[in-house]
């Protein structure tokens, strides 16, 4: 197959890294891609947001399989534009359609989508900028800490909790009133606050069939000890391990197969991966938030532990075989630190040279915010580095990790050394 994936970070650096592993992948494109999916395939120069682009693309390319890695051209329709344009037989299409890809794109559709499949959330409600001050009432109805998710996509960053009512009802304005998020927090989901533990658990569907791809725990804040503001990911574990037994059997039951199935019944054919953000309440799962994609850096810890063909699956997903397929799994822990540049999540500077990527060699790099620019690997985002090292032991692959992660330099690099630590 001639495969192409969409997308730029280290997320897709590793999904083009196990594609390229496959026999059936005969040439493999990234659009745009990073300095490291170059070393698995072609970097293609295409704005993936523009459709008719990446439709001209795949025509001239001979394109077979197209996986769709972010959020914003699955929200946008991208998978819509291709099937309207291509058949079955000419291409397959990893990623949800439009009315799939709300339950990303909208916090208010998925909690109305969880209440009326009977899937565990949080209580919720919804506002507007006219119904303000029912937001205000709503919140003096809730204990602290308070969560108020801005309704569209804001690239990750439209999640903000807080402990304070007064704190609250001023986020709230600033988020409807302020336009804090734009468009996207037009309208404002407020809930209570689960206190638990966070686990990521990462779904591949054909939309009648699913498999349970490894779970991983993220940290997002930028500080040791879950510490300071939010960040797209400071690092990840896999496995989990109080994501297993007993709580994995309630996750399936409650939650993975009721929302394959709410989605059949919707009447949406859902080819794709579905990110479960879940928290563990004194034993039982409850949804926090999907995404439908995988996630980053997840992608960086789960995806090494995959040792069965990922093309296969990819394609498996995509033309509704994937009861045919078997995952097979390695059972190493997986550790995976994030270096990020100085200043994230907050400004930062670009195209520093970044050194001694070949000194980590007993760890997986994959490359997220860096370029190449006159034969040099340079800084070009805020999350920069991804490194991921297996062991059979926590600890050890937590060491290797570590080490490999201080090799590297670039300046103004940062860290989390506590990734996993909690888990020890």
């Amino acid at each position: 197959m001639n495969i192409l994936i969409l997308g730029s970070g280290g997320r897709e650096h590793a999904l083009a890294w196990k594609t390229e592993q496959s026999p059936l992948c005969k040439k493999l494109y990234i659009a745009p891609g990073n300095a490291g999916t170059q070393h698995c395939g072609t970097n293609v120069d295409l704005n993936m947001n523009d459709f008719g682009a990446v439709e001209s693309f795949i025509r001239q390319h001979k394109i077979n399989l197209v996986v769709v890695c972010p959020e914003e051209p699955l929200v946008d329709g991208i998978r819509d534009y291709l099937e309207a344009r291509f058949t079955d037989d000419q291409l397959l299409i990893v990623g949800p359609d439009q009315a799939g890809a709300k339950l990303e794109g909208s916090k208010e559709f998925a909690k109305e989508f969880m209440a009326s499949n009977d899937i565990p959330t949080a209580a919720y409600k919804s506002f507007t900028a006219a119904t303000f001050e029912e937001g205000v009432d709503f919140l003096e109805s809730l204990k602290p800490p308070y969560v108020l998710k801005a309704d569209g996509l804001a690239a990750g960053k439209g999640v903000v909790i807080v402990n304070s009512l007064d704190g609250a009802i001023e986020t709230l304005k600033d988020m409807l009133l302020n336009k804090a998020f734009g468009a996207a927090s037009q309208k404002v989901v407020v809930e209570e606050f689960l206190s638990g533990i966070e686990v990521s658990v990462f779904v591949a569907t054909d939309g009648s069939n699913w498999v349970l791809l490894p779970e991983a725990k993220d940290y997002k804040r930028i500080g040791e000890g879950d510490t300071g503001p939010n960040t797209g990911g400071m690092g990840a574990v896999s496995p989990v391990a109080f994501a297993q037994g007993e709580f994995m059997e309630k996750v399936k039951a409650r939650i993975v197969q009721p929302t394959i199935d709410g989605l059949k019944k919707a009447g949406i054919d859902y080819k794709g991966f579905l990110f479960l953000g879940l928290m563990n309440v004194n034993g039982d799962p409850y949804v926090i938030e999907y995404n439908v994609r995988m996630g980053d850096p997840e992608t960086e810890a789960v995806l090494p532990r995959i040792n069965s063909d990922f093309a296969d699956l990819l394609q498996s997903m995509a033309n509704g075989t994937l009861d045919q397929y078997t995952l097979e799994i390695c059972p190493d822990f997986a550790v995976t630190i994030m270096l990020v540049s100085g200043g994230y999540p907050g400004s930062y500077e670009k195209g520093h040279v970044i050194s001694g990527l070949d000194k980590a060699e007993k760890s997986h790099i994959f490359y997220a915010g860096a370029s190449e620019k006159d034969g040099k690997t340079v800084t070009s985002g805020g999350r920069v580095i991804a490194v991921t090292s297996l062991h059979p032991s926590l600890e050890k692959a937590r060491g290797l990790s570590l080490k490999s992660a201080e090799a590297i330099e670039f300046t103004g690099k940062f860290l989390r050394k506590d990734i996993g630590k909690d888990l020890l």
